[in-house]
């Protein structure tokens, strides 16, 4: 296992660990202030709901290509140097999306973002391993991942104000905090240590190794369910919540906040009740979320214009709980299942699965809506195949010792 070496002025809990969230909350921007801004975005762009599902698959699209090379950055560069790398690439597609005027652009947009988002997770998951003894790791990857809700609130709160063409400078509000995010992750380089040569002798080598663990396939595979239900929850909240319950949008977005807020709490809560009550025995717990989350998801379908926005908050709390929160349990378990000199390719190698879902969920979602013409049968979906991502979690994952 990893070496700790901390002391006063190194201490990971002051230095290391608020500049890895720091990366989240940057990152989580891009595509949320997208989602939040969706009414908007779709009626100014002339967008289908099936057409703006396909920009949150090009961010998808993004990471899923970005995030096998991205784990294998991290393990030779380091962790400060790749999170660099990530938010130049987010500042890309950030300018990119500001001229956009129709679907390509903004398509094309979304795929450099994802790109630099697909750069963060295995970068800041490999930061935690290194930095944290198991004994405190499933809190503070919770801590770390509290950024990505954190973003959501802010970009909740930018989306507040937006309306047909103003859109667009949020856009560079959010380029002008990113690179402000960029310049903070500076302060964490490191010189990349020598690798031992002899442990791979190709460029992509450690990847084959976790490929070749089908226990580990297995997570992977289910985590790709839990994020079609997180992935659909986030992008068509706001759309749906509109439609429904027949508000405003922004007590449409102020829903979206709700649930990023919740999913503070959650991603807290969750990892450091891992640590402490499961004895960082973290798969019971993860199966009992997204079993909840099923539930929940279902129950998206009671949401209507009577007393509708009264369910919409109450679900939005609950699922910002759920399946808003699961992913510091899934990203620990995924870290702890590998050797240390695999951390990076492991990650990279599980948001593959992650990324596959976040691709095939939000235009399924909207064609099934499409073609039924109602919000129902899109919940139903995503249940239903959350439902699916636990019972492969429970019964075909072997959690490994720590």
């Amino acid at each position: 296992m990893s070496e700790y070496h901390v002391t006063p002025a190194s201490n990971p809990w002051k230095r290391r660990l608020p500049i890895l969230m720091l990366a989240h909350v940057v990152g989580t921007l891009h595509i949320s202030t997208l989602v939040v801004m969706a009414p908007v975005i779709k009626e100014d762009l002339s967008l289908s709901f099936a057409q703006f599902g396909l920009l949150v698959t090009a961010y998808s699209i993004g990471q899923i290509t970005g995030s096998l090379p991205a784990g294998n950055l991290a393990d030779r560069v380091g962790v400060g140097w790749a999170l660099v790398a990530a938010h130049v690439l987010l500042i890309a597609g950030a300018l990119m999306l500001t001229q956009t005027t129709g679907l390509w652009l903004a398509f094309a947009s979304m795929v450099v973002t994802g790109w630099g988002y697909s750069i963060v997770n295995p970068a800041t998951a490999k930061g935690v391993f290194e930095s944290f003894p198991p004994s405190r790791r499933g809190t503070a990857m919770g801590i770390k991942q509290t950024g990505v809700p954190l973003g959501g609130v802010i970009a909740a709160t930018l989306g507040a104000f937006a309306s047909t063409g103003a859109w667009h400078w949020i856009t560079v509000v959010v380029a002008a905090l990113t690179v402000a995010g960029g310049a903070a992750c500076l302060l964490i380089v490191e010189k990349p240590k020598p690798r031992v040569k002899a442990v791979s002798r190709s460029r992509f080598g450690t990847l084959g190794e976790v490929a070749k663990d089908f226990n580990f396939g297995r997570f992977v595979l289910s985590n790709m369910m839990f994020n079609v239900g997180q992935n659909n929850f986030f992008a068509y909240l706001t759309l749906f919540v509109r439609e429904a319950a027949q508000v405003s949008q922004e007590l449409a977005g102020a829903c979206y906040g709700i649930a990023q807020t919740a999913s503070v709490v959650g991603r807290l809560g969750w990892g450091a009740i891992s640590d402490f009550l499961f004895k960082g025995r973290r798969k019971r717990l993860t199966v009992a979320i997204g079993a909840s989350a099923a539930v929940f998801l279902a129950t998206m379908a009671a949401i209507e214009p009577r007393a509708g926005m009264t369910v919409a908050v109450a679900l939005s709390v609950l699922l910002g709980l759920t399946i808003a929160s699961y992913a510091p349990l899934m990203q620990t378990m995924a870290v702890e299942g590998v050797q240390p000199r695999l951390v990076g390719s492991a990650t990279g190698y599980n948001l593959v699965g992650t990324y596959i879902g976040s691709i095939a969920g939000p235009p399924l979602f909207g064609w099934v809506v499409d073609i039924t013409g109602m919000f129902d049968s899109g919940w139903y979906m995503c249940a239903a195949l959350v439902g699916v991502g636990v019972l492969m979690l429970a019964f075909g994952f072997r959690e490994r010792g720590l």
